[in-house]
């Protein structure tokens, strides 16, 4: 079995602050790190640290931050396919962080634009029935669309983050078999929170339903029922790629032992979240393949 994760990739550039700005504002603050980001990127990285056999495609430019990208992903357990367009420039992302852990995010996406259904397809044509396809929302409208419905029809199980919010993911939900949303996102989508928000997604024809909360936890809902797991303990110092994190250990979990997701798949997530929170920095936040290979044999 083999996941592939196919998304957008960029050089985050993260940023301490005191507050966070506001518009007319010049604030000082202070650099913290220059790191591998991006929400495919950051998932692709996490689930390859878990274990399982991960592919990773993605677009980027021909320039300096696509050189670094080619090179940080090399030190990864990813086998990462790079797809380059001449004539756009890689993604970045910069990362503002405050005292308390919060954190506003501006990224680019002109590469992630750049990429094309056929190149997409393409990279999926080995996939088989049972491999898993994962996918945000940084990607064009045809590309999303076209990837989530070819992965259906094939019989690859399918997992979906509709982060950054677009207005057409609403028709997407019967081509998800897995979908990762946090609270704000949820009620952005369905009009509603918690369990009713659940219910509104299981009914859109989505299979599994993760809402996760931060500290408050995260709940599992599926046709045959819901569980809330809490929250783990952690120190909380930056929150950026939590979420991704969660949603990759959930998937990496399910898939080393059942294959759907379940109680111990996000209790599994949750740990690691915990672990990622409690460091700076986007992919050297991460936890490391020997961390992760505990908390997934715990």
């Amino acid at each position: 079995m083999r996941v592939y994760v196919i998304g957008n990739v960029a050089v985050d550039e993260t940023i301490s602050v005191t507050t966070m700005p506001e518009a007319g504002a010049s604030i000082f603050g202070r650099e913290e790190s220059r790191d591998l980001g991006g929400k495919g990127a950051n998932q692709a990285v996490v689930i390859g640290r878990c274990g399982l056999a991960t592919s990773f495609v993605t677009a980027i430019g021909e320039d300096f931050r696509g050189e670094t990208i080619r090179e940080q992903l090399a030190s990864e357990p990813v086998e990462a396919r790079l797809l380059q367009f001449p004539d756009a420039s890689s993604d970045f992302s910069i990362i503002f962080t405050t005292p308390d852990g919060e954190n506003a995010i501006v990224t680019t996406t002109r590469s992630a634009e750049a990429m094309t259904l056929a190149a997409a397809l393409d990279a999926l044509s080995a996939a088989q029935a049972g491999d898993i396809v994962v996918m945000q929302g940084n990607l064009s409208e045809e590309v999303t669309r076209g990837l989530l419905a070819d992965a259906k029809r094939r019989g690859i199980v399918t997992a979906f983050n509709p982060s950054p919010l677009r207005p057409y993911f609403s028709e997407l939900w019967p081509l998800v078999d897995m979908a990762f949303l946090n609270k704000g996102e949820a009620l952005s989508l369905t009009g509603a929170s918690g369990a009713a928000a659940a219910a509104r997604l299981l009914a859109a024809g989505v299979c599994q339903v993760v809402l996760t909360a931060g500290g408050e936890g995260a709940l599992l809902a599926e046709a045959k029922g819901t569980v809330t797991v809490p929250s783990a303990p952690a120190s909380v110092i930056d929150t950026t790629g939590a979420g991704d994190t969660f949603m990759a250990v959930a998937i990496a979990s399910a898939a080393r032992r059942t294959g759907r997701l379940d109680e111990r798949a996000i209790s599994d997530a949750a740990r690691a979240s915990a672990v990622t929170v409690s460091r700076r920095g986007t992919r050297s936040a991460f936890p490391t393949s020997a961390e992760l290979a505990e908390i997934l044999s715990g």
